[in-house]
């Protein structure tokens, strides 16, 4: 299985690095992983945030939008997801991280489906790290390993 993550802005501190690093590193045994790091817009435009995104997001992929008016998964229920997509021939989903300022309908309208992790709003280093560990998390539970709560 492919995952590709596109996401507005870098990682800029260490320890989010750090993070998002072991994930990564972790999630090697399960997929190929790739980021995409988009530049956040100097004007602060989502509109042109999401231009960027529209123009990287892998053909084929079942495009996965992180958006706070999306549907909430458990976690088994977020693996059960990813594990369905693999069986009907989806083998590549894309995660769409957008910036700070969110992203526009277009971007909703490209989605598969819109996915939301909860009512707040995260910082998007942040989010990426919360990602990552709940995909990790997702192909534990697919495998049956044990994982801590």
């Amino acid at each position: 299985m492919n995952i590709h993550i596109v996401c507005i802005g870098k990682l800029k501190e260490k320890y989010w690095q750090d993070a998002a690093a072991e994930y990564i590193k972790r999630l090697s045994r399960f997929c190929k992983l790739s980021v995409t790091e988009l530049s956040e817009s100097k004007s602060d435009s989502k509109e042109e945030e999401s231009e960027e995104i529209l123009g990287h997001i892998p053909k084929g992929s079942y495009v996965i939008a992180l958006d706070i008016g999306g549907k909430r998964l458990s976690s088994e229920g977020f693996a059960e997801k990813i594990s369905e997509l693999a069986l009907s021939g989806s083998s590549d989903i894309c995660f769409i991280i957008g910036g700070s300022n969110g992203f526009d309908d277009r971007v909703r309208k490209t989605a598969d489906m819109r996915l939301s992790f909860s009512d707040f709003t995260f910082p998007h280093q942040l989010m990426r790290v919360i990602l990552l560990e709940q995909i990790y998390r997702a192909f534990k539970i697919i495998n049956n390993e044990k994982y801590h709560k």
